[in-house]
């Protein structure tokens, strides 16, 4: 069968074959299918769906395009991915936690595009830390310093990353059957036993609302498990911002924070609710309740920080705390009442208009600029209090930056952090 008449198959809602799914990747890796013919099929993929075989099938397709990390040791390779949110730190702080409870985290990452940061662009605000680290470079140091977050290898997954690009000029990002694949490619790639997903919700997050993040859940840990990896996922609210802060230099700094036991009560618990997924998966904890336990230790008796600063040492990165902010200036309430709403959306537009962000992938980062709110959902607010401090050494406009602040007479109701937890 030729490639036009598998895509004309497609287009037509027949459910392709696994070989015919493999043929078709296996061409495209190697030159032999010209783009317009892979956007094709990416495009009847967008509008007709796939079946769970189907999407299985191309994840095994994509992953197999390239190498995969074999260990030679027994120690559990586990990791995590967010689909990404606004303040979304918790790469930095559950990856030290995990490698201080004995297990490996061998973390692949990516950079920001769009609204939502990237963990490569925040962790290369530390001076000299290195995100390209080739693939026996990332294997030495998750076995010498239990983790290590870098991009990922042009060997790992190369059919993904064709694939993604032309995602991305052609509409067919939000495919939930291509977003499975490509996300379940790259980590299954790691060599991973045990993998949690953290899939987030709201008006600062790609999953508008819990009927898609749920759809998108299930489809993730379904290919998890048939793939061989013990997967869970957690849906979470992504309604406001992660933490306080909102850029790059900053949010290492609230990472640090809370690896030396301070720092925001959302991030430490969302960490937790995570690493809980990893140590009970892997048997180093017998219940939630123990693994927050052992997870807490690490960050009381400082050895999750000091794991931080090995991690940052193994890649190159001066102190941890060598950040440069830029100079900071208050956003200040122009009327009484509570928060009932902070615009995640509008704060992550925000700071790529600061130039902490990106909107094409060519573009360069400002890693000093961001923001630190000072309030948060359900918080009382009177005027001439402070509700964000913005960084910047440039002009800024204070008016839209109050407008994601939404302040009514009557409290808030209390927002549920966990909205779900799939399994």
């Amino acid at each position: 069968m030729t490639p036009a008449q598998l895509i004309c198959r497609k287009r037509d809602g027949v459910e392709l074959t696994n070989a015919e799914i493999h043929d078709f990747v296996q061409l495209y890796t190697n030159g032999d299918l010209p783009d317009y013919q892979m956007s094709a099929l990416a495009m009847a993929i967008y509008f007709q769906g796939m079946t769970m075989q189907e999407t299985t099938t191309l994840t095994r397709a994509l992953l197999e395009s390239g190498s995969t990390l074999t260990w030679d040791d027994s120690i559990p390779k586990v990791d995590k991915h967010s689909t990404g949110g606004i303040g979304d730190k918790i790469s930095l702080v559950l990856a030290p936690m995990m490698a201080c409870c004995g297990l490996h985290v061998p973390m692949l990452s990516g950079r920001g595009l769009g609204i939502t940061g990237g963990t490569l662009d925040k962790l290369e605000a530390i001076p000299g830390f290195r995100t390209n680290l080739s693939l026996s470079e990332l294997q030495r140091q998750a076995l010498d310093v239990g983790c290590v977050v870098t991009g990922a290898s042009e060997e790992l997954a190369p059919a993904d990353r064709k694939l993604y690009a032309l995602r991305d000029v052609t509409g067919t990002v939000p495919s939930r059957p291509l977003i499975v694949a490509s996300i379940m490619s790259k980590k299954l790639a790691e060599g991973l036993s045990s993998l949690v997903l953290d899939v987030k919700v709201g008006s600062g997050a790609v999953m508008k609302t819990v009927e898609e993040a749920r759809l998108l859940a299930n489809e993730l840990v379904a290919v998890g498990k048939l793939m061989g990896v013990k997967t869970t996922a957690l849906l979470t609210n992504m309604e406001q911002p992660l933490g306080h802060t909102i850029g790059n230099a900053v949010e290492v700094q609230e990472s640090i924070d809370v690896l030396q036991g301070g720092g925001p009560a959302d991030v430490l618990e969302l960490s937790f609710r995570l690493g809980n997924e990893l140590l009970v998966s892997e048997g180093v904890a017998n219940n939630e309740k123990d693994a927050h336990q052992i997870q807490l230790a690490t960050i009381m008796n400082g050895s999750a920080y000091e794991k931080f600063e090995q991690m940052v040492a193994g890649q190159g990165g001066a102190n941890a705390t060598a950040l440069k902010v830029a100079k900071s200036h208050d956003v200040l309430a122009e009327k009484s009442g509570y928060i009932h709403a902070i615009d995640s959306a509008l704060l992550g537009n925000a700071v790529i208009q600061l130039g902490g962000g990106r909107r094409f992938v060519e573009d360069k980062i400002d890693h000093s600029v961001g923001f630190e709110l000072q309030v948060k959902v359900g918080n009382p607010i009177a005027v001439g209090q402070p509700l964000t401090r913005v960084f910047t050494d440039s002009q800024f406009d204070a008016t839209l930056l109050a407008e994601a602040f939404d302040i009514r007479d009557e409290p808030a109701p209390k927002q549920d952090l966990i909205i779900d937890r799939i399994t």
